[in-house]
């Protein structure tokens, strides 16, 4: 080896470095070193599982012969649901419920909201109005539907009001947790600098309300699917839980799991629209997806 080689390579592994300074540690280059591996969106496993399920569904009921009026086949499900599209009923019947859930929500949302108000900023309305609310609660929904069906007939207006009671308490609970959260110390120091009442909450209260308001409509937004059906069985000319009960009736099982298909496509759809309010309206707070994918 050549003189300038060896010291080319003296260089190299020590290179000159003044009196009073250190070397920066070289980042290790060894096979040691963790690799980070792209996270699989949770999802994923969801529809694997999903499409899982509906593979042991069809061979389960081909291998035993099932009949379709007890549990049909996933591919007569399907052919039902393309029919039903194709004919237009299950399009028809889908926008009467559409309609009466969105209806009866919005009357939820803004009733259960004021009430919320009311109850934290007055407390004389709490003592009287709070306890009015539990005792609504405690009747069953499935019993003051046939009631409504009597006093508004079997229209839309029934149907509004059944998903309006029923998606009404647990948006309110949240809706009060949340105007309490605000910490009492943060309160007194806006109430001390001078703030009004409405300063306070629109400063602090409603921005710690948030979070606990859209876990009440999460909650809220996929009752109000359930009281739209609930209301449609006691007593209805349209949508889809009349299209249920007339599937049932001429033993279309196959048609009735299609509907049930549909609804639950409408429930995804809303809760999905909601949680992607909550990520643009609340988003300095982690959502529990968020969190569970960091651990």
């Amino acid at each position: 080896m050549s003189t300038n080689t060896k010291r080319h390579a003296a260089g190299r592994e020590a290179p000159n470095v003044p009196d009073g300074e250190t070397v920066p540690a070289e980042a290790p280059t060894n096979s040691d070193t963790p690799v980070r591996r792209r996270r699989v969106p949770e999802i994923t496993y969801s529809v694997l599982v999903f499409i899982g399920l509906l593979v042991v569904w069809q061979v389960v009921v081909k291998m035993f012969d099932v009949s379709n009026i007890l549990v049909p086949a996933p591919t007569a499900v399907a052919s039902s649901l393309v029919d039903g599209f194709q004919d237009g009923s299950l399009v028809t019947h889908s926008i009467v419920t559409l309609k009466e859930i969105l209806l009866g929500f919005g009357i939820a949302v803004g009733s259960a909201l004021v009430s919320a108000v009311l109850i934290t900023q007055f407390r004389m309305v709490e003592r009287v109005l709070f306890p009015l609310l539990i005792l609504t609660q405690t009747i069953p929904k499935v019993a003051l539907a046939p009631l409504l069906i009597i006093w508004f007939g079997i229209g839309i207006s029934s149907k509004v009001l059944t998903v309006a009671l029923i998606a009404f308490f647990p948006l309110l609970i949240n809706a009060i947790l949340g105007f309490r959260s605000a910490a009492y110390e943060q309160v007194e120091m806006l109430r001390s600098f001078g703030a009004s009442r409405m300063q306070v909450m629109r400063h602090l209260q409603i921005p710690s309300a948030l979070p606990h308001i859209f876990a009440g409509l999460e909650v809220a937004v996929i009752l109000s699917v359930t009281g739209a059906v609930v209301a449609e069985f006691v007593g209805s000319s349209e949508g889809l839980g009349y299209l249920i009960q007339a599937s049932n009736f001429t033993l279309d099982v196959a048609r009735t799991f299609a509907v049930i298909v549909v609804l639950s496509a409408i429930g995804i759809a809303l809760h999905a629209v909601v949680v992607q309010l909550g990520k643009w309206l609340v988003f300095w707070t982690a959502t529990p997806t968020d969190t569970a994918g960091e651990v």
